[in-house]
């Protein structure tokens, strides 16, 4: 609003009456206006126009200083956004909730909170550049160690991420720089192990360990620091290749120095080598049996070394072919022991003749013929190995048929049972005798079963010592059961006999007194059987013993002449308790005594 002239006459009259006249002040300057006028002789209406003019122009540099003054306070309150936004960036970049020293409610001035805001700004700024600082240098590490592990060394600075400089991403970094330490620790151990493992296989092997590791990467060489080595995968890679490639050698290097031991061992044993000849290669026969891993001597499997025995050997085999007929003759000695041993029958004489005859010719190589009789060996035994089974369970057979013979001889001897020295004993081998003899049946069965098993499963026919062991077992059970029907016609035959001298024993013979049991004979002592003094039998035909006449001599021994070969069984009749008991020399002592009239 603009004043009126009035206004600024009181506000003249006002400063005229101001204490201090000698400043120039509005009213004054108005005072002395009214003078020149009124000297002038204005008019009134030309002087409110110049006052009006005077007022406006008041109100403008009023206005002027009003819209500085406003401008600078918006300057001043975005001053005081702009601080609070950075207060409040910096404390989300540093992860900082609170700080001290700032007050949570806006208070004062503008000009006093920029004033108290300062302190903190400078202090955030401060903890940014040092947290800064961490972060490269955390970041520098991990990136150090990440091009290490990968093969390639960076010299970029790293970026650091200033939106996030909290602890917690801190923490995160350096949790994962002691990850890859630690990683870069165990790398750098299995690369010292690898090294260490060339080291190893290269003494073993001969072989220059110096050019070996520094081919994988030079760092490795020995006068490298340890920290200076690389632990790039590439690294780890080629050593663990290297490694793998020299434990290949060396295991074909042990297999052939172990062969060529074999060899050597071989041709010594063969030629009666002397013991001052071998101990020239016990550097080369030490290691026949032992592991890869238990081969640990520096140049145990040096190639040199190998070269050495492969000339010995090729020296030996020269030697051998002149005595080739010494080696094979004593190689189908081994044949024949072998054959003889599995009771199998061959021609030796035969073979014999032919090795001679090869060798005379010189129609085969020597170490063509050798590999064969050593094939022909090996076959041998396999065929040996297949036939163990049945010939253990013809021999427990044959046991088994000799003590059926003693037994059989031992109830014919009227006096076993004397109190002689030595009866105790075979009273107890004559119940185990009874026993075993009862099993026979079930061997021959078990026995038959398996040999045809065998003989479907192999093609041809089981032979013992030549004689088809089927047929053996057939013509046993055929006597068995011969035997068997011998054995009813004597118990029917005497008990015909029998049965008037029972019936003219009860008439006379009293009833015992029940207080009073009948007891058996006294036993009379054992004799020796067989003409031995010990009682062992000798291997024979069961029915080699009298038959109380019931077979002639010509069909006995016709029969015995028959089943007299080596292949067959020396006793075919088993005789069980119960038969023993029934038959006419045991059968005496079995029956209760009569009460004496």
């Amino acid at each position: 609003m603009h004043k009126k002239p009035t206004d600024f006459a009181t506000m003249a009259v006002t400063d005229a009456e101001s204490p201090h006249l000698g400043e120039i002040t509005c009213g004054t300057l108005l005072q002395k206006l009214q003078e020149i006028w009124d000297e002038v002789g204005e008019s009134d209406e030309q002087r409110d126009k110049l006052l009006l003019q005077i007022e406006q122009e008041c109100l403008d540099v009023y206005k002027r200083k009003v819209e500085q003054a406003a401008k600078s306070r918006a300057e001043l309150l975005q001053t005081l956004s702009d601080a609070n936004a950075e207060l409040s960036s910096l404390t989300t970049s540093l992860g900082e909730k609170s700080l001290v020293g700032i007050p949570d409610k806006s208070s004062g001035t503008i000009k006093e909170q920029l004033a108290a805001i300062a302190p903190a700004l400078e202090q955030l700024w401060q903890q940014k550049e040092e947290r800064v600082r961490e972060f490269s240098d955390v970041q520098s590490q991990i990136q150090k160690i990440c091009g290490e592990i990968a093969g390639g060394l960076s010299n970029e600075v790293p970026i650091v991420d200033e939106s996030d400089l909290s602890l917690k991403k801190l923490d995160d970094f350096q949790s994962q720089l002691q990850e890859l330490q630690k990683e870069k620790s165990d790398r750098l151990h299995k690369v010292l192990d690898f090294v260490s493992t060339v080291h190893d296989l290269c003494a073993v092997l001969g072989l220059d360990f110096l050019s070996t590791v520094t081919e994988v990467h030079p760092s490795l060489d020995e006068e490298t620091g340890v920290q200076s080595k690389s632990i790039s995968n590439e690294t780890l890679s080629r050593l663990a290749k290297t490694v793998l490639t020299l434990k290949d050698d060396k295991k074909q290097r042990l297999q052939k120095l172990q062969e060529l031991a074999t060899q050597l061992i071989d041709l010594w044993n063969l030629m009666d080598t002397p013991d001052e000849e071998r101990e020239l290669f016990d550097h080369v026969t030490c290691n026949i049996s032992s592991s890869v891993d238990e081969v640990t001597v520096p140049g145990a499997l040096a190639r040199d070394l190998i070269e050495q025995a492969e000339v010995e050997v090729h020296r030996l085999d020269q030697l051998k072919a002149s005595r080739m007929k010494e080696i094979a003759f004593k190689k189908q000695s081994e044949l024949e022991e072998i054959y003889a041993r599995a009771h199998v029958e061959i021609n030796p004489e035969s073979a014999r003749e032919r090795i001679m005859s090869l060798i005379d010719t010189g129609n085969v190589e020597p170490t063509e013929l050798l590999a064969d009789m050593d094939s022909q060996i090996a076959k041998a035994k396999e065929e040996a190995f297949s036939r163990k089974d049945i010939l253990d369970r013809v021999e427990k057979w044959m046991s088994a048929c000799e003590e059926e013979s003693w037994l059989e001889d031992y109830n014919r001897d009227q006096n076993r049972y004397s109190a002689s020295r030595g009866a105790h004993l075979n009273l107890k081998r004559a119940e185990k005798a009874r026993i075993l003899v009862s099993k026979i049946p079930a061997m021959v069965d078990t026995l038959v079963a398996k040999t045809r098993a065998w003989e479907e499963e192999h093609s041809m026919s089981f032979a013992y010592d030549g004689v088809p062991l089927l047929a053996m077992l057939d013509e046993y059970g055929m006597l068995r059961q011969e035997r068997e029907e011998e054995k009813r016609r004597l118990r029917e035959q005497k008990k015909v006999q029998e049965q008037p001298h029972i019936e003219q024993d009860s008439a006379f013979s009293t009833r015992p007194s029940p207080a009073r049991p009948v007891s058996a004979k006294k036993t009379v002592g054992p004799r020796a059987n067989n003409g031995g003094a010990n009682g062992t039998p000798n291997r024979r035909l069961s029915l080699n013993a009298n038959q109380n006449g019931s077979r002639s001599t010509a069909k006995e021994a016709g029969r015995r002449e028959t089943l007299n070969r080596p292949a067959a069984p020396t006793n075919y009749v088993a005789i069980s308790k119960e038969e023993a008991a029934s038959s006419p020399v045991s059968g005496a002592v079995d029956h209760k005594v009569p009460a004496s009239p």
